[in-house]
């Protein structure tokens, strides 16, 4: 059970799903996937409260995972049933290399 948190003076948008299963994709399992992916969820929501601009690689160097996990949780931030967050991105440099950035709006 995920314990109840006030990050930033925000409220962490999991705790209203502490106990029921978030992730419905054709291939997610609850027994198997639901706590990891919580867990990643959780992990990169906190990172992001201090509104600096990371990669996605950076990201995954602070909070595990895989970055297309890490862009997965990202994109689940901006879903309504998590707070419909807004998470900026840019294009890092001159744009030639496909390199982003994100940043979750303060």
């Amino acid at each position: 059970m995920m314990a109840s948190l006030a990050l930033a003076g925000r409220r962490s948008p999991l705790n209203d799903y502490a106990h029921e299963s978030l992730f419905d994709g054709l291939t997610a399992s609850k027994s198997l996937d639901d706590i990891r992916l919580k867990g990643l969820l959780h992990r990169v929501y906190r990172l992001m409260l201090d509104h600096r601009w990371r990669t996605l690689e950076e990201i995954k160097k602070e909070v595990g995972g895989s970055e297309a996990g890490v862009s997965a949780r990202l994109r689940d931030l901006r879903k309504e049933k998590f707070g419909a967050m807004t998470i900026n991105k840019k294009r890092l440099g001159d744009g030639k290399r496909g390199l982003w950035v994100y940043r979750l709006e303060a």
